[in-house]
């Protein structure tokens, strides 16, 4: 049996394959879109939305604990963790049956079930067969264990432990990238006692040095355990608990192992490589149109190579839409998609770190600046330190701009425009930014760029 017609089938219904489903829908085009969990993905339902809401919760415990300083007198009984998941779970539910409702009006032709690619045009779903014009692979993405580490029983990945249903006394976080970071933070604020393993030499390895220190000093000053530049070599757990081995010898104890070591490409078994998908280690190549080398095939998301975020998922969706559709989107700079680590403080950045711009540009060439928010009132008002560091090319754009501070994510979205704008320091200084508030912060530093510092040194 087999349903033909469409302009595009899409496999996967996560943030880029709903996105291109959305888009395509509304520029004329019909869409069949495939999905055989929820419609959402990892996103909606594994990852930024319910991670975020504990990490709110967790704020909220932060809040209570620390109200004295404020001069308000609250009394935190506890984590009632049942709640906490009803809460996570409520804001999930809701997005989720708001998704399906704009799918369901926008006439798109929505199918529940594991699709395979079994042709350079068709879908394959329990023996159904779905053609189309194109085929968009969007499937995501998984997350990775390492080689011969079981996941089971006390040995977590995230997605386990979204749902744990107990705080825990004690845990290992294997792992100190974002998604490690923010389950730290999280737990931290919980009562839990925290200890990060990572085997580069910093926290949130991928970001700009500067944040990496800072984000350290913050976590020692929480209290939040970690140990950089060591291996992983071994865990063992009984009904108890995990003992963990270090490759230097060193062992640690804890009622659970979370493993946080990244996200692996969800392409393994989908027909990709029977139907001669380029490939790499599980990636699907694109070229920066995101076509694969299948004329009709296109590729958005966590299985194409880069960053693996939802909103640049998303905004690959919209594209490959548009580029089917004639449009002739301006393709995607992927240095200018904008970052975020979630836990406390919040680490926030877009476009190039000083080391890179310094190799693209030459260390002569490039300029970094960094304001401190402690001149920042509304960053006093919310008792946060931290900084925004500004890296710019000598008399040119601003390159770079990188963040740490409770609540700077916010800020990322100026920041994302003055980095893909090619904005210079005396472009955004001539600019009112409203008072208090800290994005009045953004202001400041790029007044002080431009040679003009009010609240901060030269």
């Amino acid at each position: 049996m087999s349903e033909t017609g469409f302009d595009l089938v899409i496999l996967g219904g996560g943030s880029g394959g709903y996105a291109c489903a959305l888009r395509a829908s509304q520029l004329g085009l019909s869409v069949a879109l495939i999905e055989k969990d929820k419609l959402g993905g990892t996103c909606l339902h594994k990852g930024c939305i319910p991670t975020k809401a504990l990490l709110h919760a967790a704020e909220v415990a932060d809040t209570a604990r620390e109200s004295s300083e404020f001069g308000v007198s609250t009394t935190l009984n506890g984590i009632d963790i049942e709640g906490v998941l009803k809460y996570k779970d409520n804001v999930v539910g809701r997005l989720y049956k708001g998704l399906q409702g704009l799918v369901k009006s926008r006439s798109i032709t929505f199918i529940e079930g594991e699709g395979r690619l079994v042709g350079p045009n068709t879908i394959d779903v329990a023996g159904v067969q779905y053609t189309g014009r194109n085929i968009v692979l969007a499937t995501g993405s998984y997350a990775r264990s390492l080689p011969g580490l079981d996941i089971e029983g006390r040995v977590l990945t995230s997605d386990q432990a979204l749902d744990l249903n107990e705080i825990p006394t004690s845990v290992i976080v294997l792992g100190g990238g974002v998604i490690g970071v923010e389950f730290a933070s999280v737990w931290k604020s919980f009562g839990v006692e925290v200890t990060i393993v990572e085997g580069l030499p910093r926290l949130v390895p991928a970001e700009d040095e500067a944040l990496s220190k800072a984000l350290e000093r913050a976590f020692r000053k929480r209290g939040i355990n970690f140990k950089t530049g060591v291996r992983f070599s071994g865990v063992t757990q009984d009904a108890n608990g995990v003992v963990v081995s270090l490759e230097s010898g060193e062992t640690l104890a804890a009622d659970y192992l979370l493993v946080a070591v990244g996200r692996g490409p969800r392409t393994d078994g989908l027909g990709y490589a029977e139907q001669g998908v380029s490939m790499d280690r599980g990636f699907v190549l694109t070229n920066d149109r995101l076509q694969t080398n299948i004329p009709g095939v296109w590729a958005v998301g966590d299985i194409v190579p880069g960053l693996q975020l939802a909103h640049r998922g998303f905004q690959q969706g919209i594209f490959v839409a548009e580029e089917i559709a004639g449009l002739n989107p301006r393709a995607i700079d992927e240095s200018g998609i904008p970052r975020v680590t979630y836990c406390e403080p919040e680490v926030a950045s877009v476009g190039l770190t000083q080391a890179q711009a310094e190799e693209a540009h030459g260390a002569a060439n490039v300029t970094a600046y960094e304001y401190n928010l402690g001149g920042n009132g509304k960053s006093q008002i919310l008792a946060t330190t931290g900084f925004i560091k500004l890296v710019r090319v000598n008399d040119g754009p601003v390159v770079g701009i990188h963040m740490v501070g409770a609540r700077v994510g916010e800020l990322i979205g100026e920041g994302q425009l003055i980095v893909n704008w090619e904005a210079y320091p005396e472009d955004v200084a001539a600019l009112i930014h409203a008072h208090p508030t800290q994005n009045e912060a953004m202001g400041e530093a790029h007044l002080a760029l431009a040679g003009k510092p009010l609240h901060a040194h030269a």
